[in-house]
């Protein structure tokens, strides 16, 4: 059969058979060879051409697609920056094991998604931002202000602190890109208002009050009835997880207060005065001078041709500057292009050593007297600096700052002791990471123990989120290690260790069986008493009164309750809230309800008057709260609207293996 096999595959049809394929089955594992695991993108987002919006995929105009992705550095940017805004928000609370959750994962991604999805919409609709609007960008970015006034010297210092620095044009680039992006979708939102009628509606919503009268019905008795063993089995089974053990960790642990350790010894003369001589510059102020400067911007990557142009350019300007009568500022407005300072004619305030890149700052604090520079170059292109005036520095004398000295020296001995000790302690734990004896003998302090406690207690130390985390740790509960400190406070912390850990465990019916008999027995009532109290607002639906029912039961007179207000917690938010969620009362007919309480009674109410919201009540500001409050809220849901419909138009496709 074999050779009968190499006969057949040996002819032209066996050939062809096997170009067929060999050719596929080659591209494939090429493309799996080169492909695989080079994926860098998190999502893709694919929009149609301009000019053929409704292109179906399949079509070959499907290849002039335009396409945004997220890169795996781009989420990454991102889902980091939600790391540190939770992590502000939540303080010690915050876990960062559960931020990693694929759900917030997904979250971030969503957005930077819609962002790629916004800015494909943009780029189709060709939309421009001027320069104009880009300059006042800039300028209104708090972080380049003072006062809340633009500062081109923070803006310049802002700039050259980035790595990799940053020049003005690539900056302005980018604010050119976010604009372009943002525009339509900041328009749409902000474009929202609400009429006077839905003012008016929500007014009397809000401002809502109604006048009712509450009967309170108390628990049913409760059946004495012995409760059967399988109803006691059928309950155990059906809220198992009502009947389970949480898990528990009992710990022993070292706290250490810096409080509690002895003051250090007063600096002597000597000390005070080397502090003095190795911080001098604290107590020197910096020689500052006032500048302005004209910018020849020159792109890196500039050719020769250009670089000789930008160089002619900004001795020229310099020429012209140095003479006699020439406007410093006039030249600077027509003809830097640093977009910060060129507006207010080059001017960069005082500049003291260390604000400025390091050729501008050695050409600047060379000159000697006012005056006009030769070009100097940096990585921005050419400036043509004027120094306008020089202010000396000056240096405090050590009897003027003498007390200063000594209490930061006494801060710093105490921080030195506190650091010593701490030191110590961690050596101790590396010597003996199973063991807290050596660090209590370290500290002088006595191991405490606390526990069996669960995640939900907050009984001493474990009140503290970190502290929490720590215990529940399960590289620490498998090997009974020693934590690193544990920062409480400022100069308080604490090192623990799981002596005793038990897991969540279901616990057997012969030990909760008590408790199963009371929540069944407990059940039984509020059953009793919720049919007992839907018995009676039949009644009531049919006519009887609140008093009548009332006498009936001998029950206390109904409680008239006026003027309630929505979410008003009276007697409880349930009632509140049940109350809302009936109709108005039709002219001479009360609206009836009713609602459970958590302790198990029940309250049976009528809804005699509904007075709306009054509009004249609220003044100019509370309502202009509320129509902005309003604006907001729909000006979201239609940037939602909007950006869901554009993405129906366009391809997603998410690589969740890159998250």
């Amino acid at each position: 059969m074999l050779q009968k096999l190499r006969e057949k595959s040996s002819g032209l049809l066996g050939t062809i058979v096997l170009a067929i394929l060999i050719v596929p089955l080659g591209l494939f594992g090429i493309d799996q060879y080169l492909v695989q695991n080079t994926n860098d993108t998190v999502a893709r987002v694919e929009a149609p051409p301009s000019w053929w919006p409704s292109a179906p995929t399949w079509w070959p105009a499907s290849m002039l697609w335009q396409q945004e992705e997220v890169s795996r550095d781009d989420f990454r940017t991102r889902f980091d920056l939600a790391r540190q805004q939770a992590r502000a928000q939540q303080g010690e609370a915050f876990d960062p094991r559960e931020f990693e959750s694929l759900e917030n994962k997904r979250e971030v991604l969503e957005a930077l998604i819609d962002q790629r999805v916004q800015a494909l919409a943009s780029r189709s609709a060709g939309i421009a931002v001027s320069d104009a609007l880009v300059r006042k960008t800039i300028r209104d970015i708090p972080a380049f202000q003072i006062d809340g006034e633009f500062n081109a010297e923070r803006y310049q210092l802002a700039l050259a602190s980035q790595v990799p620095t940053q020049s003005p044009k690539a900056f302005e680039q980018t604010v050119r890109e976010g604009l372009q992006q943002s525009l339509v979708p900041v328009s749409l939102s902000g474009s929202n208002f609400v009429t006077a009628s839905e003012m008016q509606r929500l007014i009397r919503l809000i401002g809502e009050r109604r006048d009712a009268q509450m009967l309170f019905l108390p628990p049913q008795e409760q059946d004495e009835t012995e409760v059967g063993e399988q109803t006691i089995k059928s309950w155990y089974e059906s809220h198992a997880a009502d009947f389970r053990a949480p898990e528990t960790v009992t710990l022993e642990y070292v706290e250490i207060q810096a409080s509690e350790l002895p003051a250090p010894a007063p600096a002597d003369e000597e000390v005070l005065r080397t502090r003095y001589k190795n911080e001098m510059a604290k107590f020197v102020t910096p020689e500052e001078r006032l500048a302005s400067h004209i910018l020849i911007e020159l792109a890196p990557d500039a050719d020769e041709a250009a670089q000789k142009a930008a160089q002619d350019k900004a001795a020229q300007v310099a020429a012209q500057a140095k003479a006699a009568d020439a406007d410093f500022a006039a030249l600077a407005s027509g003809n830097s292009d640093d977009i910060g300072s060129k507006d207010s004619g080059g001017d960069l305030g005082w500049v003291s050593k260390g604000m400025m890149v390091g050729p501008f700052e050695e050409a600047l604090f060379a000159m000697t007297t006012p005056g006009v520079s030769d070009p100097v170059k940096t990585e921005f292109g050419w400036h043509v600096i004027q120094l306008r005036e020089i202010k000396s520095g000056e240096v405090e004398p050590f009897e003027q700052v003498r007390d200063a000295l000594a209490r930061e020296q006494a801060e710093a001995d105490r921080e030195r002791a506190i650091n010593d000790l701490m030191t110590g302690v961690v050596d101790q734990v590396y010597k003996n990471p199973n063991n807290l004896d050596g660090v209590a003998t370290e500290a002088q302090l006595q191991v405490q123990k606390l526990g069996p406690v669960s995640r939900d207690s907050g009984d001493g130390i474990m009140a503290n989120p970190a502290v929490k985390r720590a215990a529940f740790d399960e590289a620490r509960i498998q090997d009974g290690t020693i934590s690193d400190p544990i920062e409480m406070e400022p100069g308080h912390h604490v090192l623990i260790r799981v002596a005793a850990h038990q897991p969540e465990r279901a616990r057997p019916l012969d030990e909760v069986r008590d408790e199963v008999i009371a929540a069944v027995r407990a059940d039984q009532v509020m059953q009793a008493t919720k049919a007992d109290a839907e018995a009676l607002l039949e009644r009531l639906k049919k006519g009887e009164t609140l008093q009548a029912i009332a006498e009936s039961k001998s029950l206390p007179e109904p409680q008239a309750m006026p003027g309630i207000m929505r979410g008003m917690p009276l007697p409880d938010a349930a009632v509140n809230e049940a109350m809302f969620a009936v109709q108005a009362p039709k002219e001479g007919s009360p609206t009836p309800g009713m609602a459970m309480l958590p302790s198990g009674g029940a309250v049976l109410f009528t809804v005699d008057k509904v007075t709306p919201g009054d509009g004249e009540t609220i003044g100019e500001g509370e309502r202009e709260m509320l129509r902005e409050q309003l604006r907001q809220v729909a000006g979201v849901d239609d940037l939602k609207a909007y950006t869901a419909r554009l993405r129906q138009q366009m391809q997603v496709s998410v690589f969740e293996e890159n998250l």
